[in-house]
Formats: C-alpha cells, sequence, structure tokens
C-alpha cells in the first residue's frame, strides 16, 4: 500500500477490511509513523497525554482461564496474594492521591467473572460516584455486564467501561475458553446501550500472527461509534501462567500496533498500557509519536509492574511541552 498522501484522510470509516489493516500495519515504519501522527495532530492536541491510574480493588480467585492472567484461579503456581474487595473509603482516597499527581482518569479492575446484584457490586457504586465526585474520570473493569449493571454505572456517573477483546477472534479459543466471543460482544452491547464509553482493545505477544493483529482491529474498527478508549498492550509474562514462556515483544511491534490504531480509529484516544516496563524512554516517545495519548500512571498495573513514578516524571520532563 502507498501509504504517501499529502491530503491526511482521518475520516471515520466502519468498513476497513483485513487485508487493508495488515498493510498499514506492514507498510515501511517511517511512512507508517508519520502518516499516524499526521491523523493524530488532524484529530487530537498533540501537546495533551492523559494520564490514568489502575488499582486492583479485588485481588485474584477469577475463575476464568485466561492464558496471560495471573488473577486466574485455574492457574495455581502463580504466586499472588489474593486480596478481598477493598471499601470504598479506602478506593476513595487512592483516587485523591492519583489526582494530586496529575491523573486524570481512575481505573477500577475487580478479578469477577461477571457482576452479580449484592453488597459488592453496591460498593463498586459508592466507588464510581467518590471518584466522578473528585472531578476525575471513572472507568471499571467487572467482568461480564448484565444491562440492568450497566444501567446502574451509568446512574452513578461512570464514564468508561474496560472489557477488551484481547486478541482475534479466530485465536481467542487458544486464549480463553471459560468465555465466549460472543460473550465479550454481548458486554459491549449492554455498556453502549446504557451510554457509557467503551474503553476496549488488546494484547500482542500471545503467539498471534501479524493478520491476528488486523483482525482484532478490523473487529474494533467495525463498532460504530468507535470506541473511545483503545488500550494496546504488550504481554507481560508472569511465572506460573500457560503464557510465561513467551519472549518479550519487539517494541517496533508495539509502535506499528499504535500506528495501525490510530490511522483506522483517528478519533479514539490510544492507551499505551501494560509492557512499558520493558520500554526504553525513546521506545516510548515513538509510540506516542505514532499516536498514543494516554498511559497508566502509578507503579502497578492490577498485578503486574509499570514504571514508577520518578521514571514517568524524568519521561514528562523530556516530553517538555506535551505534559505541564
Amino acid at each position: 500500500m502507498n501509504m504517501q498522501n499529502p491530503a491526511i484522510d482521518n475520516t471515520l470509516r466502519h468498513d476497513w477490511t483485513v487485508d487493508e489493516i495488515e498493510a498499514i500495519y506492514c507498510a515501511p515504519l517511517l511512512e507508517l509513523m508519520g502518516r499516524a501522527n499526521a491523523v493524530h495532530r488532524a484529530r487530537h492536541d498533540p501537546d495533551h497525554l492523559q494520564k490514568a491510574s489502575l488499582l486492583s480493588i479485588k485481588t485474584g480467585g477469577c475463575p476464568e482461564d485466561c492464558a496471560y492472567c495471573p488473577q486466574s484461579a485455574h492457574h495455581r503456581e502463580v504466586k499472588i496474594d489474593r486480596e478481598q474487595l477493598m471499601d470504598p473509603v479506602s478506593v476513595i482516597a487512592l483516587a485523591e492521591r492519583a489526582r494530586s499527581v496529575g491523573a486524570e482518569r481512575f481505573c477500577m479492575g475487580a478479578a469477577w467473572r461477571r457482576v452479580r446484584d449484592g453488597a459488592a457490586f453496591d460498593a463498586v457504586i459508592e466507588m464510581v460516584r467518590g471518584v466522578r465526585g473528585l472531578g476525575m474520570e471513572a472507568c471499571v473493569t467487572l467482568g461480564m455486564l448484565e444491562p440492568c449493571h450497566a444501567e446502574r454505572l451509568a446512574a452513578a456517573g461512570l464514564t468508561a467501561y474496560n472489557h477488551n477483546l484481547d486478541t482475534s477472534p479466530e485465536f481467542y479459543g487458544k486464549i480463553i475458553t471459560t468465555r465466549t466471543w460472543q460473550d465479550r460482544l454481548d458486554t459491549l452491547s449492554a455498556v453502549r446501550r446504557a451510554g457509557i464509553d467503551l474503553c476496549c482493545g488488546g494484547i500482542i505477544g500471545m503467539g498471534e500472527s501479524i493478520r491476528d493483529r488486523a483482525s482484532m482491529l478490523q473487529v474494533l474498527a467495525g463498532f460504530a461509534p468507535h470506541p473511545e478508549s483503545v488500550p494496546i498492550n504488550a504481554l507481560v509474562p508472569v511465572a506460573g501462567t500457560p503464557l510465561a514462556h513467551r519472549d518479550p515483544v519487539d517494541a517496533l511491534e508495539l509502535v506499528r500496533m499504535i500506528a495501525t490504531a490510530r490511522i483506522i480509529m483517528p478519533a479514539s484516544t490510544v492507551r499505551l498500557s501494560a509492557g512499558r516496563t520493558d520500554l526504553s524512554r525513546e521506545a516510548q516517545i515513538m509510540c506516542l509519536l505514532a499516536g498514543a495519548n494516554s498511559i497508566f500512571y502509578g507503579e502497578k498495573l492490577l498485578t503486574t509492574p509499570n514504571p514508577e513514578e520518578s521514571s514517568d516524571t524524568a519521561l514528562f520532563r523530556a516530553l517538555a511541552r506535551m505534559v505541564a
């Protein structure tokens, strides 16, 4: 595909083909980055980088068998401290601390298969109200949702619901067997109908092909509207999980994934998510040039490491004008 196009096309399309997306992904890297950066600048403030903070509010014991996840109860060799649901007062205090160091969005994750009515969900509703009361965006990831639960979250002021596709429909069964592809689509549909923003992306480095990556992006770009937030994660191999043996993702593969997501979903926020600890400062800046405009800020992403605040402060200083 000839990437050189003097007129930057940042039209919102929902009819991308897998072949088109794969061709974009495999284009010469500098041309790919140049096109993605131009699309990004046409749609977004290039000086703004959103910082989001992510907290595990209930850790471990999840009945799902996601091959990448240390919180799965199926992976008994993983060394993880299981924790019950945190109390809302503690969560809101941590959100306030995150806000004080510059976080704009506070994300909360519970290792549940699905949301159920009861005291635990009532507590999450209280957390969402508390975070919104701080003037922050609030996002949760709680597993599968019924429409009634999505409506309660919307009424509490939830900004976004995270529910990743993880990978392509073709490769999905090799990563997860306890939840179907259709289950994921049903939850995303419930979120959309409730008027909550979608935070939906995936993971690379799990053994999928480039075509699998293009297929996953094609599904995301087929949503109308596109997900407001698209997190792009690189696998963080964890000892005791089935994917513990996977080699680290080449940083340039992550750059390509972000650039491709930016081109086909020009208005979405593209989040440079898990895997940042393995990236140099320069590799992270390449991801930002390729169209990422949000990062997770804090020392942990649920249960996997994230760069320390001091490292991110140095990154922000190097970016100078991008972050005040």
